[in-house]
């Protein structure tokens, strides 16, 4: 049998390859184990099962639904393709010990996975991982499993009960008589139609681009970077709309076009969400963001006088801030944003529908709102890299560059290390450079903020000549 481990939130590999009907069950047994032998007091031997568009995701969903089942846990699988938030909505409404979403996000479409939802709503932390990795193979799946349907095992649809709890969160009857015309790419992901159904009946007008079930999207991998936006962006060229949202495969986490088209970093909307938490909702907590997120955020807490809390890139990161109460704004580079009264957990829909908010009360171009952004604290233009280092050598690069910072960054002074998730560099204009691994492959991820693209672009090339210091 091959070997099987666990990343960050569960478990990702080739279809047909590694990821295989007999694997997934070997997972789905260990997970049913584990969950019965570490009951959460106030849930239920419970479990939600869901899945995305990805090749046979249903098929491998049912048998690890009947896997679950045949152990004696009562499980509830989705009938339809479905967010991987609606998964997580579910989980903590029905008191679940935990969740499985069948999906691999925003990789290639070769790939699939088993990822791991934890009783509280969000994605499960490394302990209930290795928990779950340390039960392979201990206990055979049951004989029973799939001969027949097992006490407890229930289908539904899990997406109404989402769209529920979302609208709930914003002010929705505003969003509904605002006449915004909107576009949305899902990027032919588990995104495709929700925005018409949360929307339906009301005065606003969606146009769906991208949604037809294609397990090979399109030739794309189905995440939310200028690379994956031509064809919208070409569409809207000619069919100028108010906004364009895009959510990646599983719809967790989002991005955006202006509507004619251009680009609207992942940056832009963080700010864009903190500055609508902030004058339109009156909101006040602590903001949460990732270390590879825009330094404007900083400044934004520092003129608003909230408190910040930076952490290492993933949003478990920010998930386990969000559990401790507080939190206005989470949010990473990825377009991965969670919110307050919500589950602990980046949501592309909720963060959507936000947006919509914000053009609703603002009554102006989404163009318009970034332009004051910047009048007020500066432009912010991000650059990112990635290169191929080999990983023995990680640690020694590492230690060099906590050891051997630049005196400056373009003209302005080092003002701060930071080396808990790689190492970053701050200037004191609020430039900054961040050498940073990938947490399995030989990758390293380069990433730049400066006031101006030529500027990024010459960070970047500062951080591949530190890189050849130890090749």
């Amino acid at each position: 049998m091959s070997t099987i481990k666990f990343g960050t939130d569960g478990w990702r590999a080739v279809i047909g390859e590694e990821f295989t009907f007999a694997n997934v069950e070997r997972v789905a047994q260990a997970a049913a184990q584990y969950w019965l032998a570490h009951p959460i007091a106030g849930t239920q031997p419970r479990v939600v099962v869901g899945y995305d568009r990805r090749f046979l995701s249903d098929q491998f969903a049912r048998r690890t639904a009947e896997v679950l089942a045949s152990n004696g846990l009562a499980v509830v699988l989705t009938t339809v393709p479905t967010p991987t938030p609606a998964v997580s909505v579910a989980v903590k409404a029905q008191q679940a010990v935990g969740g499985v979403m069948i999906t691999a996000s925003h990789n290639p479409p070769a790939f699939n996975g088993f990822k791991l939802k934890a009783w509280f709503g969000g994605s499960a932390d490394p302990a209930i991982c290795q928990g779950v990795e340390a039960w392979l193979d201990r206990t055979p799946v049951p004989p029973s499993a799939g001969r027949a349907p097992a006490p407890g095992f229930r289908l539904a649809d899990l997406r109404p009960a989402h769209f529920r709890a979302v609208k709930k969160l914003v002010d929705f009857p505003l969003v509904a008589r605002s006449k915004l015309r909107f576009a949305h790419d899902p990027l032919f992901g588990v995104g495709a139609g929700c925005f018409d159904q949360l929307l339906a009946g009301t005065s606003c007008r969606v146009t769906t681009l991208n949604a037809d079930h294609d397990p090979a999207f399109g030739g794309i991998n189905p995440e939310p970077v200028p690379a994956n936006y031509a064809r919208s962006a070409a569409y809207l060229r000619r069919h100028p709309h108010d906004l364009c949202l895009v959510t990646d495969g599983d719809a967790d986490r989002v991005g955006a076009m202006d509507g004619h088209g251009n680009l609207i970093t992942t940056h832009q909307l963080i700010c864009l969400l903190l500055h609508h938490a902030v004058a339109n909702r009156q909101g006040r907590g602590r903001v949460v963001k990732a270390l590879t997120a825009t330094s404007m955020v900083d400044k934004m807490c520092a003129a608003r006088g909230l408190e910040l809390v930076e952490t290492g890139v993933g949003f478990k990161y920010i998930c386990a801030e969000m559990l401790k109460g507080g939190v206005l704004l989470g949010a990473e580079e990825s377009g991965g944003i969670g919110f307050p009264g919500h589950v602990p957990e980046r949501d592309g829909i909720l963060a959507g529908l936000m947006l919509l908010e914000l053009l609703a009360v603002e009554r102006q171009p989404v163009t318009r709102l970034l332009a004051a952004l910047e009048r007020e604290f500066g432009p912010h233009r991000y650059a990112r890299i990635d290169i191929h280092f080999p990983l023995e050598q990680r640690a020694a690069l590492m230690e060099y560059c906590r050891t051997h910072p630049p005196s400056r960054l373009l003209r302005s002074p080092l003002a701060e290390i930071k080396s808990f998730d790689g190492v970053k560099y701050i200037a004191q204009d609020g430039a900054w450079l961040m050498l940073r691994g990938s947490g399995t492959e030989p990758i390293l991820r380069i990433y730049a903020e400066a006031p101006s693209d030529a500027g990024a672009r010459q960070l970047l090339k500062v951080g591949v000549k530190l890189t050849q210091q130890v090749a």
